[in-house]
């Protein structure tokens, strides 16, 4: 989590960045009015306001734990042996994790009671700038048909139901899931588990819903084994 200040005319506010991209309003404070010493919920630092000085001044701090050290507990496992492997498991990268969470709230806004490979594939569409989310809009595979495939596959929701804060996963999503660490370690090559990895683990679950989905617009094994050659680079600089 990032913050920082953020000061609009004669307003000032304090803004967290979180791993999942959105941003959160801690604080919003009007010079005209002094406050004492204060804790942010967040941050956990005290805000400060002197007296000779109306605005506020609050002490910022980095975490110093890096994001993909927290990535088992992100992207869970159906694999005991990998929760206590530690280091020698390798990480999702930030685009995977971003991915996962837009899945979750993408199955919440369906109101679905879980996260399936269907909302998995919709997480990577709404990311958007991993090479697989690029790779399946220049195949006509977009984020409005997936939904909209989706409910005539899954059909709506009922209008009054709600959806859990963390939807759990279904069985073929977390397949998936440990299918796309699985082949990440098969190829001995090092670095990060890739949003690749993840949309080829949904197109190895045959009968899950993702896959079904993908298959109905175009998306086919010969288009998986082209994606797969990139499968270990998460995205690409375009100087242009």
């Amino acid at each position: 989590m990032v913050t920082r200040v953020l000061s609009v005319g004669m307003v000032s506010a304090s803004i967290c960045l979180h791993s999942s991209g959105s941003e959160r309003i801690s604080h919003l404070r009007s010079p005209s009015v002094s406050l004492g010493p204060q804790r942010s919920f967040l941050v956990g630092e005290p805000v400060f306001n002197p007296g000779y000085a109306r605005f506020s001044l609050l002490r910022l701090q980095r975490r110093s734990t890096p994001l993909a050290t927290a990535v088992l507990s992100i992207l869970p496992t159906a694999k005991p042996e990998r929760k206590d492997s530690g280091d020698k498991a390798p990480r999702w990268s930030a685009r995977a994790i971003k991915s996962f969470c837009m899945a979750e709230l993408e199955a919440r806004k369906l109101k679905y009671p879980n996260n399936g490979t269907e909302t998995l594939l919709m997480g990577i569409l709404v990311e958007g700038t991993s090479l697989a989310s690029k790779f399946l809009r220049t195949n006509g595979v977009a984020l409005s048909k997936v939904r909209e495939e989706t409910i005539k596959l899954l059909g709506k929701s009922d209008m009054y139901f709600f959806s859990p804060e963390h939807p759990p996963l279904t069985e073929p999503a977390q397949r998936a899931l440990d299918w796309a660490v699985d082949e990440k370690l098969k190829s001995g090559v090092e670095g990060e588990v890739t949003t690749t990895h993840l949309l080829l683990g949904i197109w190895s679950e045959v009968d899950s819903a993702g896959h079904k989905i993908l298959a109905s617009l175009g998306f086919n094994d010969e288009k998986a084994s082209e994606l797969a050659k990139n499968a270990n680079k998460d995205f690409e600089l375009n100087y242009r």
